[in-house]
């Protein structure tokens, strides 16, 4: 499906257009291996094979392109997460772990930069009303909205809370990972998250 999870997502398109899926599919390497502020559009419209002023007939502006870049991208990490949690021996708490180490492994490829969502809110966190900020948020409370449905299916007490509290290991993870470049971090963080979930799974009273 990728070269790995957290580097890029080929993007089908949606609408029929192939000349929209190749910006997107353009904007997607550039803006994840170079930052949103740094590449600019004549360097999409070069990568995608177009010119510019096509680029411009599909987006109107280059937030809007940001935008789509991270909007393709949503599904298919939700779709990695589960599929990690999913394929994972154990209870919760083992399969909870499993995100984690799929995230180390994820991490010790060459071109994994981080996760491409908080990275671009970084960037434009002084623009807090950036389409591509929205769907950043979205795509956060996403995954803490299905992980505690996953937690509540386990039978676990107060899943929003322990959903949450998994959601800070992982993200804290991502951003100590890009800043070490140790996916042990990650694995560090696992550990964690199992814990919490291995206590809330405890009866009450229980030792």
């Amino acid at each position: 499906m990728y070269t790995h999870w957290s580097v890029y997502f080929p993007l089908m398109p949606r609408d029929g257009s192939l000349t929209r899926a190749r910006i997107i599919d353009a904007a997607s390497r550039l803006f994840y291996a170079g930052g949103v502020r740094e590449v600019g559009v004549d360097a999409v419209a070069a990568k995608a094979g177009i010119t510019k002023r096509t680029l411009y007939a599909h987006f109107r502006s280059k937030d809007d392109l940001v935008a789509a870049y991270l909007e393709g991208r949503d599904q298919p990490n939700l779709e990695r997460l589960a599929a990690w949690y999913a394929a994972a021996a154990g209870g919760p708490s083992d399969k909870v772990r499993a995100i984690f180490a799929g995230l180390a492994q994820a991490a010790r490829h060459p071109k994994w930069q981080g996760c491409g969502f908080l990275r671009t809110t970084a960037e434009l966190a002084s623009m807090p009303g950036h389409p591509a900020i929205r769907i950043g948020r979205a795509h956060k409370k996403r995954f803490e909205a299905w992980l505690g449905e996953r937690l509540a299916d386990a039978g676990i007490a107060d899943p929003p809370a322990l959903a949450r509290q998994v959601v800070l290991l992982l993200d804290g993870a991502f951003a100590t990972m890009l800043l070490h470049r140790d996916p042990a971090y990650a694995e560090a963080a696992g550990e964690a998250a199992a814990t919490l979930v291995r206590q809330a799974e405890k009866p009450c009273g229980g030792s």
